[in-house]
C-alpha cells in the first residue's frame, strides 16, 4: 500500500506521458540489459563499502526492479515515484514476494523534490536512475536528494551520456540526426518524450557544492542500444551478452560511447 499520495503543483510530471510506452517494453532486451547491468554495478559499489543492511531510497522506483532486488539482499526500501500506474505494478510484484521482503520495502507516490517532506531520511543509499533526464533544471532535485541522504552516504545516478549523443543515430544509419547530435544535448527518447543528456562534469559541478565527490561511473548499453524491440535471446546468448555489456560498461574506452552513465557519488 502507497503510504502517501500527494500532489505537488510544481513537480515536473513529463513521464507521465509516457508510461504508456514505458510499460510496454518492459522485459525486452534493451530493458534487460539496463535492469541486470545496473544491479551488478550498484551491488559492486555496495559491497566495496560493506553495506549489508541500508536504508535506501530510490526516486523514480517506477515497477520496482531495482528496489525489489535490493529488497532480496536486506536492505530497507523506500521507494518514491510519481506515476500511480507504476507504483501499482511495484505492488503487484511486491504481494508474491516473501513476508519478510514485503516488510523492508514502503512505497510513497510524489516527486523526488518533495522527498524532504514526504520521505524523510536519512538514507545510506539514494537511488535516482533515469529520472534526471526529465528535468530542464537539475539543482532542486539534487539538492532535495542532498537534504535526505546520511552522512556518509551514497548517491547513485543514472543519465544519458552527453559525451556520446550521435552514437545512437549513427548506428542506425540515420546520418542527419547523427550529424545534428554533435551540437546538443536535447533529444526525443524513444518514449517520445523531449529530455536531456548530462555529463559526469556537470553533475560533479552542482553536487559538489552540497558536499558530494564522484567516486566512480560506469557504461550502461553500450552493445545493445539500438536493439529496439528485441525478445531476448536463449538464456546461454543472454548471459553472454550481460557478461559483455558487463564488462564494456567499467572499462574504457566502450564506457565512453554507451548510451547510458552511471555515476556514483559519496559524501564524507
Amino acid at each position: 500500500m502507497v503510504d502517501h499520495d500527494h500532489d505537488y503543483p510544481h513537480a515536473n510530471t513529463r513521464f507521465l506521458d509516457g508510461v504508456e510506452k514505458w510499460i510496454g517494453v518492459l522485459g525486452q532486451l534493451r530493458d534487460v540489459v539496463r535492469q541486470q547491468v545496473l544491479a551488478a554495478q550498484l551491488a559492486e559499489v555496495l559491497d566495496e563499502r560493506n553495506l549489508r543492511q541500508a536504508r535506501v531510497l530510490d526516486v523514480g522506483c517506477g515497477q520496482g526492479t531495482q528496489a525489489l532486488l535490493l529488497a532480496r539482499a536486506g536492505h530497507v526500501i523506500t521507494g518514491l515515484d510519481i506515476s500511480t500506474d507504476l507504483l501499482s505494478r511495484f505492488e503487484s510484484a511486491l504481494s508474491l514476494e516473501p513476508a519478510q521482503v514485503r516488510a523492508r520495502v514502503r512505497l510513497v507516490r510524489g516527486p523526488g523534490e518533495a522527498a524532504p517532506d514526504i520521505a524523510a531520511g536519512p538514507y545510506d543509499v539514494i537511488l535516482c536512475h533515469g529520472v534526471l533526464p526529465y528535468l530542464d533544471e537539475l539543482t532542486p532535485m539534487l539538492s532535495a536528494l542532498s537534504d535526505v541522504a546520511a552522512q556518509p552516504g551514497i548517491l547513485s545516478l543514472l543519465v544519458r551520456n552527453g559525451h556520446a549523443m550521435a552514437m545512437r543515430d549513427g548506428l542506425q544509419g540515420n546520418w542527419g540526426d547523427a550529424l545534428a547530435a554533435f551540437e546538443s544535448r536535447t533529444y526525443v527518447n524513444r518514449l517520445g518524450l523531449a529530455a536531456r543528456a548530462h555529463t559526469p562534469d556537470e553533475l560533479d559541478d552542482i553536487l559538489g557544492t552540497q558536499g558530494w565527490r564522484r567516486v566512480g561511473w560506469y557504461g550502461v548499453r553500450v552493445f545493445t542500444d539500438p536493439r529496439y524491440d528485441e525478445a531476448l535471446p536463449p538464456t546461454d546468448e543472454l548471459s553472454l551478452l550481460l557478461a559483455a555489456e558487463q564488462q564494456a560498461g567499467c572499462h574504457d574506452p566502450y564506457r565512453r560511447v554507451a548510451a547510458l552513465l552511471h555515476v556514483v557519488y559519496t559524501r564524507p
